[in-house]
């Protein structure tokens, strides 16, 4: 289960976004910790930032998270960005202790992508 924790003083130094950023290990925790929180979650009490949010909606209790990958090749051994959208979703709702109810799908399409590709990836998802 990913927490961080929100810090108070942390500065991003980075001068530029990369790959590292967005794989989930100590860049993707520096940017989340020192660029992003600091200006999004001004004034919010701190405290661990998990994988999915836990709220109260009425009498109902949820757990909401979101994801997006952007892999190349699409395809690799064992699966594809298709069925990962699924699994790293529901991963993050799962490692919270949520049993997944429904996904949001968010598509990333480079232009000039082939329909039959997409066409596979969303039958991937759909499998998964």
């Amino acid at each position: 289960m990913a927490i961080l924790t929100v810090p108070r003083t942390a500065t991003f130094r980075d001068v530029q976004i990369d790959m590292a950023h967005g794989a989930g290990g100590k860049a993707s925790r520096r940017l989340v910790e020192a660029l992003i929180v600091p200006h999004l979650m001004a004034g919010s009490a701190g405290g661990p930032l998990n994988d999915a949010a836990h709220l109260t909606v009425g009498a109902a209790e949820i757990a909401l998270t979101t994801d997006s990958f952007v892999v190349r090749p699409l395809r690799f051994p064992g699966g594809s960005i298709g069925d990962l959208a699924v699994n790293g979703t529901v991963n993050d709702l799962a490692v919270g202790g949520a049993v997944p109810l429904a996904l949001l799908c968010s598509l990333i399409i480079e232009a000039g992508t082939p329909t039959e590709v997409l066409r596979r990836e969303i039958e991937a998802m759909a499998a998964t």
